[in-house]
């Protein structure tokens, strides 16, 4: 088990006074037998109402309601998650899908419909040349080390570049252009993993860099594949590596566009800054001091 302390800051500065509407707020990591949440404390100002339920993906998301008109927009995360997901490569995928191509179950087929290829859907031509390095129809192949060689080609040949304007580059526009964010990398493996007929989700969450830990990063992105007898396996063509003990998924989705962190709108004059910076700090393996119960959000 490894224990981190994240913390994300989120800053919006209005031109004026604005009346904020309610806010959609996912910056809680989905807790199973991987991740356990140890402390959860959420702080916002102007004082917020907070409505917590579960989306259709089973993500946490917490609806932040305003009375107050204010100028500031500041929205403070920070957790301590205990990370039990120490070896990622430690899972046995079923015999009938251990080599591609493998034919989903009918029941799996019905469940994983919307995260695969939708049926009739045109193929793009730059994506289908660029596959065609990887694998050609008829050669059979491990179904791992065929994932794997899609997530090492991203890491391999394009660059990455970190990108603050909002939305995601198609899969064409990252081939084309040759360089991609994280969420960029994560939708052009998801396109790849689709077009060969495999289902795949967009997963938004953090990452633990130990070389840039001191420094204000960002949330993360990656992408993840469901085997079956494995489940849903993460790969992270960024950093070209299997989703491991630095990975903490916070949300997944069929499209990056649907799990933005926080989401919401004002009433009042145009413009607006955001600046948001993204701490994870590995700690002691154990807590300092024991934890009567875990710590629940508050506002």
């Amino acid at each position: 088990m490894q224990r981190y302390r994240i913390l994300h800051l989120t800053t919006y500065s209005f031109e004026a006074l604005v009346r904020l509407d309610a806010h959609a707020l996912r910056l809680r990591p989905r807790e199973g037998h991987e991740l356990r949440i140890e402390s959860s404390t959420l702080r916002i100002t102007p004082p917020a109402k907070l409505r917590w339920h579960r989306d259709a993906e089973d993500n946490s998301v917490a609806i932040a309601s305003f009375r107050e008109p204010t100028a500031q927009l500041l929205i403070e995360s920070e957790l301590v998650v205990q990370q039990y997901h120490q070896a990622p490569l430690d899972f046995l995928v079923d015999e009938e899908a251990a080599h591609f191509p493998f034919r989903y179950s009918d029941e799996d087929q019905l469940l994983l419909a919307p995260y695969r290829q939708e049926p009739g859907a045109r193929s793009s031509a730059l994506l289908t040349d660029w596959l065609a390095g990887l694998h050609q129809p008829g050669e059979r192949i491990e179904t791992y080390a065929l994932l794997e060689r899609i997530s090492d080609l991203i890491h391999a040949s394009l660059r990455y570049q970190r990108r603050e304007e909002p939305g995601v580059q198609t899969a064409e526009h990252t081939l084309a252009g040759g360089s991609g964010s994280c969420r960029d990398f994560a939708t052009l493996f998801m396109g790849a993993a689709r077009q060969l007929g495999f289902a795949a989700r967009f997963v938004s969450g953090y990452l633990h860099d130990p070389a840039a830990a001191a420094a204000a990063g960002s949330t993360h992105a990656w992408a993840e594949v469901y085997l079956p007898g494995a489940g849903w396996k993460g790969f992270d063509p960024t950093i070209g590596a299997l989703a491991g003990p630095h990975h903490m998924a916070v949300a997944v989705a069929r499209h990056p566009e649907a799990v933005p962190p926080v989401a919401g709108s004002f009433v009042g004059p145009s413009g607006a800054t955001l600046s948001v910076g993204v701490w994870v700090t590995r700690l002691s393996e154990r807590p300092l001091a024991p934890l009567l119960a875990p710590e629940m959000p508050t506002n």
